[in-house]
């Protein structure tokens, strides 16, 4: 995965997932999650990809997939549809993407409160573009050398990142 789709997918991502997806909650007092016969419903029906598996799931597993069917139950329309395009994205990633995205994931919730609130606006900003313009700074990108790529991603201390384009590879 290219770099730029790297920050962008795992932009994405944590937009999709959210704080409330990053622990399972608190073991209710030993209770065990109920199988899957036991759930309601509307509990089988949002965990439906799970039913064949759910029995064999651990109970914090379970108890986690319960909670988030509860806060999925709160989402507005627009949200899940948004969460939905996301998923099937996820699926159809092959099994080195996602070790890949994942990696990403925990290194991005390394970096500091504000550079990932700006990492998010920048991505944000990018996606607001109008798709001519995001292919052109895609290809700008793909021709940087890898160090000039760390000088515009990763200036000298003291400078903010840059939010801008990136500089034209050396040789335009």
């Amino acid at each position: 995965m290219k770099p730029l789709l790297r920050i962008a997918f795992s932009l994405l991502l944590a937009g999709a997932l959210g704080n409330g997806f990053a622990a399972p909650p608190p073991d209710d007092a030993g209770t065990p999650p109920p199988s899957w016969s036991s759930l309601s419903a509307a509990q089988r029906d949002v965990l439906a990809p799970l039913q064949h598996e759910w029995d064999a799931l651990s109970p914090r597993k379970r108890a986690h997939m319960l909670h988030r069917a509860e806060h999925w139950a709160t989402l507005p329309p627009e949200k899940r549809a948004e969460i939905r395009e996301r998923i099937a994205r996820w699926q159809q990633m092959t099994p080195e993407q996602r070790r890949q995205a994942r990696a990403n994931m925990r290194e991005f919730h390394k970096l500091p409160r504000e550079q990932r609130e700006q990492l998010h606006a920048t991505f944000e900003h990018f996606q607001s573009l109008p798709p001519p313009q995001r292919e052109q700074l895609i290809r700008q990108w793909r021709e940087l050398s890898p160090k000039q790529r760390l000088q515009w991603r990763d200036p000298p201390s003291g400078q903010p990142p840059s939010s801008g384009n990136p500089p034209k590879p050396t040789g335009q």
